[in-house]
């Protein structure tokens, strides 16, 4: 049985510390080059992620207050739909939410790392770097549990330092007027809605910290509250960073330097390269948190697919090491997953996406949302039974966490290799559901029996 070693705190950082750290530095560039550098439009579909994300958390905790059993999202579709169900969602975040989300966001620490240091900023650089850092945060948190929440929790406190100083200083001494009203002149254009890839990048990840609730105290109150509280916290942030940052730079010239503004408005705050270089520094702590958060959760899926017998030779999986409390062969198997799709990154990135618009993890999160649309049905299940009596937590919340889930999906056909993409998203989940029928004994496990 494990121990449970992770309070409130932890919960918020992990959700915090995951969403927060590169998406909104990293996609900031994105956000405005699709909306064709309007920052009214770009602050509208931050708010439209805002809202998958506040109304998502309020609906899953309506199931994370009613089950505190190892799995998180594999135990909601478990325990409120089906064990078929269960297992689709697992194959599909084990093999493919999962390692893409953790590969891109190394990718991300790959290139600041390069700037930092001066080093030549390729593609292939890069990929050398997010492979040395997905090993380091992987051994980290097979091998010392604490260690990585100790991780978790200094990372989110480091990685709002940035956020808020780039926001203030951009509102104070930047000219957010003029920026506000400016027409973007570099050549591109667009809506909001072309953007909304790019927000779901930067508000995605939320719903790993589920993955850790059979570890956190008093689970069902505190990652209750750990999924209201976060997502309120992280709308406040971006927001002031966007626009902060926007205002200092200045839309145009963020769109002129893509990925390379933020070491730019670095240097034009601090006035030196070297303070440049120090809050660079505090990115990539704030980018490698959000990596670690990840991690922490995919190590244990495996681990919660074999306890529910829902992939091939569980018994080997479900074994918990004494000294390091994890299942070592999961978060091995996690591991290697990632460095498979490492590689499809960088084929993607060499030969597919050339300009750096899009990444193999975009897809990968709208089609997380199509699943998620089962969670929500699953509130609104609950609410016909009887075993919701408020309107609001049965029906609203539920219902507008499906709207925003709808326009995220809709924004997924944005992007030319959707289709595709999603066929091959339905034919691994397709094969987890034959996986269930081919092993009738996964109909045998009682998830009160799972700890």
């Amino acid at each position: 049985m494990e121990q449970r070693k992770y309070g409130l705190f932890t919960a918020i950082a992990m959700i915090v510390g995951i969403v927060i750290g590169s998406g909104i530095y990293f996609k900031s560039y994105n956000i405005l080059y699709f909306t064709g550098g309007n920052i009214l439009q770009g602050v509208i579909a931050l708010c439209v992620g805002a809202i998958s994300i506040i109304f998502g958390c309020l609906a899953v905790s309506e199931l994370a207050s009613r089950t505190d059993k190892a799995g998180g999202v594999i135990t909601y579709s478990d325990k409120f739909w089906n064990k078929k169900m269960a297992i689709v969602f697992g194959w599909f975040h084990m093999w493919i939410y999962y390692p893409t989300l953790t590969v891109i966001i190394a990718w991300i620490s790959g290139v600041y790392l390069n700037i930092l240091f001066g080093w030549e900023n390729t593609l292939e650089r890069q990929i050398i770097n997010s492979v040395i850092v997905i090993a380091l945060l992987f051994c980290i948190n097979m091998f010392s549990a604490k260690l990585g929440g100790i991780f978790q929790r200094v990372t989110v406190v480091v990685k709002m330092i940035p956020l808020i100083l780039f926001g203030i200083v951009g509102l104070i001494f930047g000219n957010p007027g003029e920026a506000w009203t400016a027409s973007q002149t570099v050549g591109t254009s667009g809506t909001w809605l072309q953007a909304i890839p790019a927000v779901l990048y930067a508000f995605d990840g939320w719903i790993i910290a589920t993955s850790i609730s059979h570890e956190i105290k008093d689970s069902k109150r505190n990652l209750y509250l750990a999924l209201i509280i976060s997502p309120l916290i992280i709308l406040t942030l971006y927001l002031m960073y966007f626009i902060g940052m926007s205002s200092y730079m200045g839309p145009n010239q963020i769109i002129a330097m893509g990925n390379e503004h933020l070491y730019a408005a670095a240097t034009k705050m601090m006035g030196t390269e070297l303070g440049a270089k120090l809050v660079l520094i505090l990115v990539i702590i704030s980018v490698l948190g959000v990596d670690n958060g990840m991690i922490l959760g995919f190590i244990r899926l495996p681990y919660s697919l074999a306890l529910r017998k829902m992939m091939p030779d569980s018994e080997k999986y479900a074994v918990i090491h004494p000294k390091h409390g994890v299942s070592l062969r999961s978060g091995l198997f996690a591991f290697a997953l990632s460095m498979i799709w490492v590689i499809a990154h960088y084929f993607t990135q060499k030969y597919i996406w050339l300009k750096g618009q899009h990444d193999i993890s975009e897809i990968a999160m709208v089609v997380n949302y199509i699943l998620f649309l089962t969670l929500y049905a699953a509130v609104i299940k609950l609410a016909i039974k009887g075993e919701i009596h408020s309107i609001w937590r049965g029906w609203v919340i539920p219902i507008l966490a499906m709207i925003g889930a709808g326009i995220i999906i809709l924004s997924g056909f944005q992007n030319e290799l959707f289709i595709w993409f999603l066929v091959f998203c339905a034919v691994v989940m397709g094969a987890a559901w034959m996986f269930a029928v081919k092993h009738p004994e996964i109909e045998t496990v009682n998830l009160e029996e799972i700890d």
